[in-house]
């Protein structure tokens, strides 16, 4: 690997020098050659920062120190005062970009020397390089006064390693997109069932705009999954995406969560901290079980929306804000409204679009699409053979009413991950789905009634939603045969579009050769 050296000058500038500084000894050449005259010190690139002031005293050092390294280059700085914090930093963090252009870190190794230029300087280059904005290691030459003749070692590298370093501003957009790269793959919502496709198209005309949307829904259906994706659909996708769950906390932690905090202003509170809305400015803010408030909490989340600015707890200053709120619950806020427990301002505040997720009971034939979809998530984690699930352990869980929703399917599969070894059959189903006797007639709450054998007069009634989607599956398959697997044809034939024919195809799997004794395969 390459390696690359970069340090302000030590030349000094033209004109009076500054009172502080004192006259160099005789015979010090300063902490850059210095640097350079040590063995270990061999670069293939070296990078001289200096101000206007300084840029005829720094090109003689650049000439010293040509003969060091092959590639050398004097970069003025247009900075006219070295001792200015806010202007060093504008300045460095562009440089820093340029030179991770010029200098790929994959292929050069970068030192940076503390020990030239301001105090300022200096300390801006630990703030950078521990940030992890400028990747590289810090030298510092050590002055020559206190280095005595010979030396073992003049040079030492300075390691700073500070659990929690102070957030830096700079790093927040790098995060950001790393963050949102990784959550789109987290962010499919599986399934083509009438009641997905529909969701789909509803979170792809709220995600367009920026009001604030209230995702309601029963527990375990895919509410955070749903705000995500409006978010990675709208203008703020390169934005931060912040949830929070406000049900977790007790009503003054759970202020101090959405507002922050400044020091002191409660017992442990030892230093500043910013809440989540403060976290996701310039994003969304994703507020979960939204019904779980307090009164007290409602009434200051209802200002923050209003005013768009916060007060921390124990703060004065009021912070601008620019949050796109998005709330969940799986709640009936309006009766709360009327019960007087869920303030009514707050609600039509909150609620400027709805979005309601489905239960996994009314999505037909999906159950076979996120079953084969846990399938591969769990194959990803296990070694050998992938998991094969029988056609009548598929019946079974097309039987069950699901009360957990997608979390209990979800759960399930990733038991059978633990459990099976190549085959899923009933018996590796857990009981309430593994047998009808185990589950209550209402199918749970919110849940639908199945006709047990002896209730059908000893024929067991398959679910609407099974037999729909079994009926649906056949035609396709009918239509494939018949047209020797021309979609065109296929499609025109069954009166649908060609990319519907395309998706309910993948759905049901019916583009290859299905196992002969089992309904999904994975591995």
């Amino acid at each position: 690997m390459n390696r690359l050296l970069l340090t302000w000058s030590d030349a000094g500038t033209l004109g009076p020098a500054p009172a502080h500084h004192g006259r160099r000894p005789e015979g010090d050449r300063g902490p850059v050659l210095r640097l350079l005259d040590q063995e270990e010190s061999r670069y293939d690139a070296i990078v001289v920062l200096t101000i206007p002031a300084g840029e005829a005293p720094s090109r003689a050092l650049v000439e010293r120190a040509r003969a060091r390294a092959p590639r050398i280059e004097l970069r003025v700085v247009d900075v006219d005062d070295p001792s200015d914090h806010a202007k060093l930093f504008r300045a460095l963090g562009k440089l820093s970009a340029q030179l991770k252009r010029a200098f790929p870190p994959a292929a050069w190794a970068t030192d940076v020397l503390l020990s030239a230029g301001t105090p300022q300087a200096q300390t801006l280059w630990v703030i950078l390089v521990q940030a992890g904005i400028l990747p590289a290691r810090m030298l510092q030459v050590i002055p020559a006064a206190f280095v005595p003749h010979p030396h073992p070692r003049p040079v030492r590298e300075v390691r700073l390693d500070i659990e929690g370093f102070p957030e830096i501003r700079a790093l927040r957009e790098e995060v950001v997109r790393l963050r949102a790269e990784a959550r789109a793959r987290d962010t499919v919502l599986v399934g083509e069932s009438e009641p997905m496709r529909f969701l789909r198209a509803r979170i792809a005309r709220v995600a367009a705009t920026d009001v604030p949307v209230l995702i309601v829904g029963e527990t375990g259906t895919g509410k955070e999954l749903a705000a995500r994706a409006i978010h990675e659909h709208s203008p703020r996708a390169r934005g931060p995406f912040i949830a929070e769950n406000c049900s977790v906390f007790a009503e003054g932690v759970l202020a101090s969560e959405l507002f922050g905090h400044e020091a002191g202003a409660f017992t442990g509170a030892a230093g500043r901290r910013r809440g989540v809305f403060e976290q996701a400015h310039g994003g969304t803010l994703f507020l979960d079980e939204i019904g779980e408030l307090s009164p007290r909490v409602q009434a200051s989340l209802l200002r923050v929306l209003q005013d768009g600015t916060l007060r921390r707890v124990g703060g004065e200053a009021k912070i601008e804000l620019d949050v796109r709120v998005l709330a969940a619950t799986h709640r009936d806020l309006a009766a709360m409204v009327e019960e007087g427990t869920f303030r009514e301002d707050l609600y039509y505040r909150l609620r400027g679009a709805i979005i309601e997720v489905p239960p996994l009971r009314a999505r037909g034939g999906d159950i076979e699409v996120l079953v084969g979809a846990f399938l591969d998530e769990v194959q990803s984690r296990r070694k050998g053979r992938g998991l094969e699930v029988t056609r009548e352990a598929l019946r079974r869980l097309y039987q069950h009413a699901w009360p957990g929703n997608v979390r209990e399917l979800r759960a399930e599969v990733q038991r059978w991950g633990v459990f099976c070894e190549h085959t899923v059959d009933v018996r590796d189903l857990a009981p309430e789905i593994a047998s009808p006797a185990a589950r209550p007639a209402s199918g749970g709450a919110g849940g639908i009634a199945r006709a047990t054998a002896s209730e059908a007069g000893g024929e067991e009634v398959a679910p609407l939603a099974e037999t729909v989607a079994s009926a649906e599956r056949a035609a396709i398959g009918r239509a494939l045969e018949v047209h020797e697997g021309n979609l065109s044809r296929a499609a025109r034939a069954l009166a649908i579009d060609r990319n519907t024919l395309k998706r309910k195809m993948a759905a049901y799997r019916l583009g290859k050769e299905a196992p002969a004794r089992s309904a999904i395969r994975r591995g």
